[in-house]
Parts: C-alpha cells; structure tokens; sequence
C-alpha cells in the first residue's frame, strides 16, 4: 500500500505543469475559457485536459517541427502527457496543497509595469456587424528617450479583441491628428510606423532580450490598435498597456519589420492559391522571431532565407494556419544574417466549402482589414546597433 501510495500521481505533479504550458491563457482574465490555476478549478476539467494534451491540440502550436526550433514552443513533453494520464487514471487527487499562480504577478504576464497607460474612454462593441479598426491616441510616454524591456496589451474583453498593435507615434506626426486622445478613432490602418509590440490571443507579451529594447523618442505618444469583432453580445472594452522601461540605454535596438503583398485576388472555390513577397537585407542584422499574418482563408505560411544566390532554407512552415491563434515564433537561437540575405515568404490561402472557416466559398477574395476579407504580412523582429533605427536600417550602404 505504501509503494502505491508514493506512486500515486496527484495534482501537487500535474500543477507545475499547467504553470509552464497552460495557464498564460487558463488564468484569470486571459483568454482562456476555463481556469486552471487550482485544484478546484481545474479538477472538473481532468478528462478535457488529457484529451486536449494527449490529442497535441492544446497547447496550440502550428510550426512543422521539421524545419526550425523555437524557444516558445508550449507543447507538453511525453514525459508530461504521461502524468497528466496517471493523474487522471488514479482518479484526479489533489495532494498536498501546492502554491498557485507563483508566475503570474497581478494579473501581468510581465514584471510589474513602470507605467500602465490605458483608453480614457471604453468603446462599445455593437452584438453584431463589422467594426473599423479602432485607433487610440495615448498620451506622451517619455520626456526623454526611453527605453521598453517588456511591454504587454490587457483588453478589459478578450472574447472581442481579435488582436492588437501598438505603434509608435513621434513629435510632429500629423497622423490622426483629428482623433481625440485616448478616445477610440475609427479609421483605416497605417503601417509604416515603428511596432512597440503585438496582441493576439495566445501569443506571450514582448520581453526583449538582456542587452536589447525598443526605444520611444523623447515626446513621442502611443497609438493602440484594436481590431474588435462581435460576439453576438453588446460590450464595452477599456485595454490598457503595461510598460517596463530599462534604467540604463541598451546596446542593441529591436525593430518589428513587415513585408506584405496586397495584390490578393482569390478565385471562389480556390483551395490552394499562393502568394508570395520577397526582398534582402539592406544591412546585417540579428533574427530574433517570426510571426505569420493572414485571415480565416489562410492555410499555411512558410519563411525561407538564401544566403547564398540560389541556396534557399526554410526557418519557419506554419501549417495549418489558424487565425484565431496567431502567433509568435521566436528562434531557439537568434540568427545573424549578414547584408544581403534574402528573404521568401510563402502563403497558401483554401477558399473552397473544405476550410470550415470559408465564410464564403463562392466569393472572390481581396485585400481588407476585416476577417472576411484578405491580408499577407509577414512580420519579423531583427537586433541593430541601438543607435540605428528604422529608416536608417533601409539605407543601403
């Protein structure tokens, strides 16, 4: 009776696993649809979660693990799928009481923030229709340069906030220039301007690099982003942003970069229509992730690289797609690329009655913000010297 008992699997084993994979999402205020950050919370769901872990699919993850290694990946070890079963089996106990949440500080995903900035207004999500990108204007972060180490977006709703960007807007801009601070704008996107950081569900909060961050110039605002879709239930959401700035100035720079092709015209009932957009390294600098961008049509996106005319590598192939899980995939090991270096990306979009995301088969599809229609962008962080910025990254030397 004793070996059996000291074999026994209980919650005190399973808890620290759902730490690691699964409760940035299952936790209080995340996205999550139940909690699992207790025994009693998730205790109901044993079977659900063995299912989902045994099944690979949860905790999501699309990247082919023939091509890449990424530091973030959540999937489960056999060794943890395995005791997670032997809790299950042995009829779920608790054990003896373990801490919870040890992770997790007041909610953030980050250390606590040195500045929290938020909406002045919550907006109003209508129960049904498409809704324009909202744009909101924040106030001026910094009286002098500084320099973010982590940053992280709360919506006050996720189920309505399909994703979010927060850009970078320095002194003299006249972009929205007519939108009231902190009040919702509704507009069309621009995307020239420099990326703090991005929100999607499930994918984790920006944490630089030791040594690394992203700077915001003296004076300069924020501008938040939302793309909210309806639920079929009438809400309100007030996100707010949470910052942690360096104290002293970082040697490196992280910049967010993009390639996109907008020429999308998808034939109706397409179930394989491919797409590409291509350019080089206009200076030598340090990969440090990739994060795939498409709409509910998008089945696959691929990243390669040609150091050498000709010689093409595949760092990252996301198949399948799934744009309600968008995510990031950072490097196991951030990559130098020297000036020069080629990079491919590749989506493949299914427009037939087989994608049962297809809001309609029978459409042709083009480029657009809202999820019915179609969008390409493939967004990438690199490392620069920290004196470095965007347009100055572009000059080829």
């Amino acid at each position: 009776m004793m070996l059996l008992l000291a074999a026994l699997v209980t919650f005190a084993d399973v808890q620290p696993i759902l730490e690691r994979h699964c409760q940035s999402c299952h936790r209080k205020g995340e996205v999550g649809p139940m909690l699992l950050s207790t025994f009693k919370e998730a205790r109901p769901w044993a079977k659900a979660i063995r299912q989902a872990v045994t099944a690979r699919s949860m905790p999501p993850w699309f990247a082919d693990p023939r091509f890449g290694k990424f530091k973030n990946d959540p999937r489960l070890s056999d060794e943890e799928i395995a005791t997670i079963g032997k809790w299950v089996d042995g009829g779920s106990m608790e054990g003896h009481p373990v801490s919870t949440q040890a992770k997790w500080v007041e909610g953030w995903g980050i250390t606590p923030p040195n500045k929290i900035v938020e909406m002045k207004e919550a907006f109003q999500i209508p129960a049904k229709g498409d809704v324009l990108y909202q744009h909101i204007v924040l106030e001026s972060i910094c009286s002098a340069d500084c320099w973010v180490t982590a940053a992280e977006v709360r919506p006050s709703v996720r189920g309505v906030v399909h994703h979010a960007v927060v850009y970078i807007r320095e002194p003299g801009s006249k972009w929205l220039a007519e939108a009231k601070p902190g009040v919702a704008f509704g507009t069309k996107t621009e995307t020239v301007r420099d990326i703090l950081l991005v929100y999607t569900p499930g994918q984790p909060p920006f944490i630089a690099p030791d040594g690394m961050g992203k700077k915001i110039p003296a004076g300069s605002s924020l501008v938040l982003q939302v793309h909210y879709t309806t639920n079929g239930k009438a809400v309100a959401d007030k996100t707010k942003i949470g910052l942690v700035f360096a104290k002293e100035a970082p040697k490196q720079r992280i910049l967010t970069l993009q390639m996109n092709n907008g020429n999308i015209s998808i034939p109706p009932g397409d179930r394989s229509y491919h797409l590409s957009v291509s350019g080089s390294f206009p200076n030598e600098a340090i990969l440090l992730n990739l994060f795939p961008h498409m709409h509910l049509r998008g089945s696959s996106f691929v990243y390669a690289i040609a150091e050498r005319p000709g010689q093409w590598e595949t760092l990252l192939s996301v198949k399948p797609y799934r744009f309600n899980w968008q995510l990031r995939y950072d490097l196991d090991k951030p990559r130098l690329l020297s000036k020069g270096t080629r990079i491919l990306m590749t989506a493949t979009y299914d427009n037939s009655a087989n994608n049962p995301y297809n809001p309609d088969p029978d459409a042709e599809v083009h480029w657009g913000e809202q999820s019915w229609e179609e969008m390409m962008v493939g967004f990438f962080d690199v490392v620069v010297p920290a004196s470095m910025d965007k347009e100055s990254f572009f000059i080829r030397q």
